[in-house]
């Protein structure tokens, strides 16, 4: 298939296009600003947002995986969260573009959206038939909402939407910085522990968009995340046992509160999420645990 992916140069985006571009696929990557030549990927080819818009500028395209928007993992001020709504709103719109621009429309696209947009919640537990709730002051499921309504306006045979949890790594996103206090010797829970955790190894991730731009007949709403759910101290002890450091230094929620901001709610709260859709379309995790993949990961460091 030819596939256009927007933030293909990003920490999912990267390792999706290794993995099209190794099982035989052409990629286009989507991007704001086109880098020079040299610093292009030599396996794909590239195209600016404005470029994709252009009727037949960037040639046919079989899918599209829309994986662009501005990283949350930044203090959350009024002007930041300006940018990472509207970030993923122009995304959304970028995508309905370049989709109108084409002769014959793609079979499918898999939108990215968030998790977050059922709210956070120490006892509800929620599958792709929960219904969004968040709270007037829970900032990143408000960003969902917002999100997913924008994407509305993408129009394709199939649109796979997948709400994305915490992706796990040791080269790259979250995961580095989570780990660094146990190789340090003070690992320990954060805030009172029984926050939860939707996660789900990189590999998976990528595995999980490929089933969903292969699987015929799968559309709608797909939790990204690993059919184990665990709180945060339960992954801080399997972050524990992988690396054979101790889990004994609990760090309060007011240091991050204090140090983060709003921000810290990315550690402080979460919600119980199920992929059932996922599970029941067949797909296998690699890494269905969080003591499998923190072995892998481990094992990889």
């Amino acid at each position: 298939m030819r596939i256009a992916v927007t933030g293909g140069t990003g920490y999912i985006g990267n390792a999706l296009v290794d993995a099209l571009v190794a099982r035989g696929d052409e990629v286009v990557i989507i991007t704001r600003r086109v880098p020079q030549i040299e610093k292009q990927r030599p396996d794909a080819a590239y195209a600016s947002w404005e470029e994709a818009a252009l009727p037949g500028q960037i040639g046919h395209i079989d899918a599209i995986v829309n994986l662009a928007g501005e990283s949350i993992n930044q203090r959350w001020t009024a002007a930041s969260k300006a940018r990472i709504i509207e970030s993923r709103v122009r995304a959304a719109a970028g995508t309905a573009a370049l989709i109108e621009a084409q002769h014959e429309k793609p079979r499918v696209v898999v939108q990215a959206s968030g998790i977050s947009v059922y709210g956070s919640s120490e006892t509800g537990v929620f599958d792709e038939t929960s219904l969004p709730q968040p709270s007037a002051d829970d900032f990143l499921a408000q960003v969902v909402l917002k999100w997913e309504e924008a994407a509305k306006a993408i129009e394709a045979e199939r649109v796979v939407r997948l709400r994305i949890g915490v992706v796990i790594d040791g080269k790259g996103g979250a995961f580095p910085l989570m780990a660094l206090p146990y190789k340090l010797f003070v690992g320990g829970r954060i805030g009172s522990g029984r926050q939860w955790l939707p996660w789900i190894h990189l590999e998976d991730m990528v595995r999980l968009i490929l089933f969903s731009l292969d699987t015929e007949g799968l559309s709608g709403t797909i939790n990204a995340c690993a059919p184990e759910a665990v709180t945060n101290e339960q992954f801080g002890r399997a972050i524990s046992r992988a690396f054979k450091r101790p889990h004994w230094f609990p760090i309060p929620a007011f240091v991050f509160k204090t140090a983060l901001g709003e921000m810290s709610s990315l550690l402080l709260k979460g919600q119980h999420v199920v992929p059932r859709q996922a599970l029941e379309a067949g797909f296998r995790y690699r890494y269905p645990t969080v003591d499998e993949a923190m072995q892998a990961i481990a094992r990889q460091s």
